[in-house]
C-alpha cells in the first residue's frame, strides 16, 4: 500500500493521519499472524495498543544540510506534540540519527522493540513532478538511497518527503532545497502522526479502564 499527499493539499495532515492508521493496522495484523500475541491487533473492538509496547518512530537525517533535515525537524516537532504519551522516538534536532547509524539502530530496535511496528521518516529525491509530495508506504525505508548509498532497510512503515529533484550527484538535496519546503513537510507529517498516536493511546487508556 502506498499513499501520497502534496504539501499544498489542505487536508494533507489528515491524509497522513488516516494513512498511517491504516498502515499500522496492516503491519500489526501481519506481525500478529507471524507471532501470535506478540503485537496487539489494531482491529475494532480489540485492544488497540499494548501500553508496554508503544509504537516506535525513527526520524532519519542531519541538520547539517537543509535537504537532509526533514527527519530531525519532524522528530523535534513530534516530540513536542506527543508529550505525555508513552511513545519511543529516535532522531531530533538535538539528537539526530544519520543514515550512517542505521546499521546500529536497526540492531538496537530489533533487540529493544522487536515486536512493535517501526515508522521510519526521511527526506527523498524524486522526479520533478514529485517535489513536495509526502509518501507513506507499508514497505521499509532505504536510507541514503537518494544519495546512491546502500545502507540497508529500516522500519515497517516508511514516510518520505520529496525535497529535491533527482540528479547525477543529488547536489540539490543538500544545497538548494528551501527550508520552507522541509519545514512545511515536517509540520504536516508531525501533525498527522501526532493525531494518530494520541488516538491510539487514548483508545488504549479506555480499553485498560474498561
Amino acid at each position: 500500500m502506498e499513499y501520497s499527499f502534496h504539501i499544498y493539499n489542505k487536508l494533507a495532515a489528515d491524509g497522513v493521519s488516516m494513512s498511517a492508521d491504516k498502515l499500522l493496522r496492516a503491519v500489526c495484523i501481519r506481525k500478529t499472524a507471524k507471532t501470535k500475541g506478540a503485537c496487539t491487533s489494531l482491529i475494532e473492538k480489540s485492544p488497540v495498543l499494548n501500553k508496554n509496547e508503544p509504537p516506535v518512530v525513527v526520524c532519519i537525517g542531519s541538520d547539517l544540510a537543509i535537504g537532509d533535515s526533514l527527519g530531525p525537524i519532524t522528530g523535534s516537532m513530534l516530540k513536542y506534540k506527543t508529550q505525555g504519551l508513552n511513545v519511543f522516538l529516535y532522531g531530533s534536532l538535538a539528537s539526530p540519527v544519520t543514515a550512517k547509524e542505521i546499521k546500529y539502530l536497526r540492531a538496537f530496535l530489533k533487540e529493544t522493540h522487536k515486536n512493535r511496528p517501526v515508522i521510519a521518516i526521511d527526506a527523498a529525491v524524486g522526479d520533478h513532478g514529485d517535489l513536495g509530495l509526502i509518501k507513506l508506504s507499508d514497505k521499509p525505508l532505504m536510507p541514503g538511497a537518494g544519495a546512491n548509498k546502500q545502507l540497508g532497510e529500516i522500519g515497517d512503515i516508511s514516510i518520505m518527503g520529496v525535497v529535491a529533484e533527482k540528479s547525477v550527484s543529488n547536489y540539490g538535496l543538500f544545497n538548494t532545497t528551501r527550508l520552507n519546503l522541509v519545514y512545511t513537510m515536517a509540520e504536516i507529517i508531525s501533525d498527522g502522526l501526532a493525531a494518530v498516536l494520541w488516538e491510539l493511546c487514548n483508545k488504549t487508556a479506555d480499553t485498560n479502564q474498561a
